[in-house]
């Protein structure tokens, strides 16, 4: 039996608030080209290292040892202006492949804006590419989105990005499209093309799913393929001393949408206290519990995992969230800071 200890699920309540977004989306789909992931992925324009000089210090005093990882270009693994948080694969999406998708927030430390960028990786290229998150208005026209995603979670066609106060946006792989315009400071429609900072893909979201709650947290996000219905998993990053976030899983269709009654709210199906503080990221997988809990910029981090007992691992500086390649039997994380951002795997 799981040491984590279950908690009331009531306040965890999410109703359906996608509308008006379909409207902008039909406009984009007359005036750009939709493309598909695998263009994206075959277009991939930035290399990654594979065991790069970038994770080695860091994965020193780990045990047991990463069993891969993978490093960015130099330009992001230096950036201060971009942040990773959130991961999710292929396996959480139940596809083929070795693809990787990493959220990143902006911090501009000049000019505008940027809002929320995904790195779709694919493992066996070592290539990544980039695709700019917007929000579509009624018109068409195209906007950052300032949030922190600091999880995404990713099921058939679907990618759950964690909104910290509001709950979970969603964006379809099946709606990506390639911008007209070589503009890098601006975005949306300009004239009779479109720019998005120089993004050459962009992807609008295509759904929300809005707290019913104001005492939720959506901090980080996860799929657990092992439940019956598969859930998926969201969880709360608190950092006051003395308390502890929660964490959350949510039923899902086949087509990976999150279950409600129609027109309804849908409901967790369990939730729990998490057992220590500034959690990262939680992943549920075959009755056990895996979390990245963090000290900062200067520290190790700790796995946490809590299954029939507590134990806790050696982890790299600034681990984020978490994913799960179920048929490698591999935990993968993503460390956040400038120096040392790498996507690694660890045996479960």
């Amino acid at each position: 039996m799981s040491q984590m200890k279950a908690v009331s699920a009531e306040p965890f309540g999410l109703k359906r608030d996608g509308g008006g977004l379909a409207a902008g989306i039909k406009i984009l789909e007359k005036e750009l080209k939709r493309v598909s992931l695998d263009t994206v992925l075959a277009k991939a324009n930035r290399v990654m290292v594979r065991k790069g000089s970038a994770g080695a210090g860091a994965f020193a005093t780990m045990r047991p040892k990463p069993v891969d990882w993978y490093s960015f270009d130099a330009g992001d693994n230096a950036t201060r202006e971009w942040y990773p948080q959130g991961l999710t694969c292929a396996s959480d999406a139940g596809i083929g492949g070795s693809a990787f998708v990493v959220s990143w927030y902006h911090t501009p430390e000049s000019g505008a804006e940027r809002g929320v960028r995904l790195s779709f990786l694919n493992t066996a290229t070592l290539r990544y590419r980039h695709v700019l998150l917007v929000r579509t208005g009624a018109d068409g026209n195209i906007a950052p989105i300032n949030i922190h995603a600091g999880g995404v979670a990713w099921y058939g066609n679907l990618l759950y990005v964690a909104d910290t106060t509001r709950g979970l946006r969603v964006f379809d792989t099946r709606q990506i499209f390639e911008i007209d315009g070589d503009g890098t400071e601006t975005i949306g429609r300009k004239g009779d093309v479109y720019e998005a900072f120089g993004y050459r893909y962009v992807m609008p979201q295509t759904d929300a799913w809005t707290t019913t709650s104001g005492t939720v947290r959506f901090s980080f996000a996860a799929v657990d393929r092992s439940t019956a219905p598969d859930t998926l998993i969201s969880g709360e990053y608190v950092d006051t001393a003395g308390t502890v976030g929660r964490v959350a899983r949510w039923p899902l269709t086949e087509a990976g949408i999150l279950n409600a009654p129609a027109g309804g709210v849908v409901k967790a199906v369990d939730a729990y206290a998490l057992p220590g503080g500034k959690i990262q990221g939680a992943l549920s997988h075959e009755g056990t519990w895996y979390l990245s809990q963090t000290v900062g910029s200067t520290g190790n981090g700790t796995l946490i995992v809590v299954g029939d007992t507590v134990r806790r691992r050696p982890y790299p500086v600034g681990p984020e969230d978490l994913t799960c390649v179920r048929d490698r039997r591999t935990l993968w994380s993503v460390s956040e800071f400038a120096g040392r951002r790498t996507v690694y795997g660890v045996p479960l």
